[in-house]
């Protein structure tokens, strides 16, 4: 079997000549070896692409433009993105005053190299006309310039960002009270008419939580919840978006723990389809959980996941099924509880035992 140094050498040497067939059957009888989580298996499919796009099969490269797309990668989605608009880009025709058309004269068949050559002819020499004329000293950019490149960039910041921001912040320091914190901001503009649905829907789910609405930001603060309230709130608000979205989202919480005497050991795995969000343009959506202790992240390394000691920031993609799965360690305050106030009881009783069998220094009454 041949290395990937071989495989890619081949592959545009064929790329280079042109022989896109010879390069597509090449790189489909060995496409599966190279997955696509890997470095290798993300440079095959691109040149895959290309040599589709030379044979004008655009149907079959959009399917593995899709296949980027899902990649964790985020450059990686960002490239597949600019391929695919290159394949949607519309084919425009070339008049036919853009080609230049070669007419071949006979008569210059019976003419020899050398005697085309022995004609002389008398060449212009190009110059660049310049003057010792000293044009004076290269003058700063005026203040009134500066000004004006400061205002622009300050406006394309907002642009460049997302129009509107979801983070939900979950907090678990306390197992036993949960709180649960959303926040939706429009960041440069009015509220969608989405975003006014979303909340009137969610007061009305939660009327007994507390409540922030202002011009451009809408709050929702739920505390002291246990598991169980934590993971319907969580469902209600996805399912609601996705109802507004028009289409449905699935949200799957689960929570495992394992008892080391004094410690406690607790898994999460959160799945979080947003599929149906597609169609939503310039939407971010943050994820934040605050955990007890540091955190330890066992899914695979995801460029979308930080970690700052108890803190995870998730940072999820509109359009694919998010996953995260994590660990922390806590104390077991119910065992640590019984067991100061056993040790507590058990000195107070060998003290009293001790005492009385030492007795006391005070004088003793006579006895009949």
């Amino acid at each position: 079997m041949q290395t990937y140094e071989q495989v890619l050498e081949a592959v545009e040497i064929a790329l280079t000549k042109g022989e896109y067939h010879f390069c597509i059957k090449f790189i489909s009888q060995i496409i599966d070896s190279y997955p696509l989580s890997t470095k290798e298996g993300v440079n095959l499919r691109t040149i895959l692409i290309t040599a589709l796009c030379g044979i004008n099969k655009k149907e079959e490269a959009k399917r593995f433009c899709n296949e980027l797309l899902k990649s964790y990668d985020y450059k990686t989605r960002e490239n597949a993105k600019y391929l695919m608009e290159i394949i949607d880009s519309p084919e425009i025709q070339k008049p036919d005053n853009w080609n230049i058309n070669f007419e071949s004269n006979s008569s210059l068949n019976n003419k020899s190299l050398n005697s085309l050559k022995s004609k002389n002819y008398k060449e212009k020499k190009k110059y660049i006309n310049t003057s010792n004329k000293p044009t004076g000293e290269t003058k700063p950019f005026q203040k009134e310039f500066t000004f004006i490149i400061f205002l622009i960039l300050c406006l394309l910041i907002p642009l460049l960002s997302g129009c509107v921001k979801i983070e939900n912040t979950l907090d678990l320091r306390e197992l036993d009270s949960i709180n649960n914190y959303l926040k939706v901001e429009s960041k440069y503009i009015n509220k969608f008419p989405w975003q006014m649905n979303f909340e009137n829907k969610i007061k009305s789910f939660f009327p007994n939580a507390d409540f922030s609405i202002e011009e451009y930001n809408f709050s929702l603060y739920n505390k002291s919840l246990n598991l169980e309230n934590t993971e319907e709130i969580l469902n209600r608000i996805q399912q609601t978006a996705g109802d507004l979205a028009g289409g449905s989202t699935d949200l799957e919480f689960n929570n495992t723990e394992k008892n080391f005497i004094f410690f406690k050991k607790h898994y999460y795995k959160i799945n979080i389809n947003l599929q149906t969000l597609s169609d939503i343009e310039d939407l971010e959506i943050n994820f934040k959980i605050i955990n007890p202790n540091k955190a330890n992240l066992i899914s695979v390394k995801n460029p979308q996941i930080e970690i700052a000691k108890n803190i995870i920031i998730w940072n999820l993609i509109p359009g694919q099924i998010n996953s995260i799965e994590f660990s922390f360690w806590s104390w077991n305050k119910l065992l640590i509880g019984i067991t100061i106030i056993s040790l507590l009881i058990i000195m107070a009783y060998g003290l009293r035992f001790y005492r009385f069998k030492i007795g006391t220094d005070l004088p003793q009454l006579p006895s009949d």
